[in-house]
């Protein structure tokens, strides 16, 4: 024969459940986390490939809990004569951004300025002549301001 709950218990019962379940922490990041992020921000361009199709799906990356925000070249130009350099900033915000919340910024940044000159001359490698010249100009600025301000 089954016994019914009374109500009141049953209703108990279930805020309990419902209580203890809203105080259990969330869920930890993957324990991959740190080795994703290095992966996501090395000088290569097939790591800048990954992070720009991570970019691309940030949903698919939510457990980790990366910040993806950005504010791309923060007070300089997305794009200083025309030349594309907006995604480049933003991976160089993802890096600092998440490296300073891991608490392993200072150790990391010669690397994250680094990545982000590489993804800017890789920009440049799209011109010839003049143009190309103008933008390695360009992004050699934008390195030297971020090694020395960021």
């Amino acid at each position: 024969m089954r016994t019914r709950l009374p109500a009141a218990l049953a209703t108990s019962a279930l805020s309990l459940t419902t209580a203890v379940a809203l105080a259990a922490p969330a869920a930890a990041a993957p324990a991959d986390k740190p080795r994703v992020l290095s992966s996501w921000t090395q000088t290569s361009a097939s790591s800048y490939s990954a992070w720009y199709a991570a970019y691309g799906n940030k949903g698919a990356w939510s457990a980790y809990g990366f910040n993806w925000s950005t504010d791309f070249c923060s007070t300089s130009p997305d794009n200083p004569f025309g030349f594309p350099f907006k995604l480049s900033c933003a991976r160089h915000d993802f890096g600092y951004r998440n490296y300073k919340a891991a608490g392993s910024f200072s150790a990391n940044k010669a690397r994250l300025d680094d990545a982000f000159h590489a993804d800017l001359r890789r920009v440049c490698t799209r011109y010839s002549g003049a143009l190309r010249s103008s933008c390695d100009a360009t992004a050699w600025t934008y390195y030297q301001a971020v090694r020395a301000f960021g």
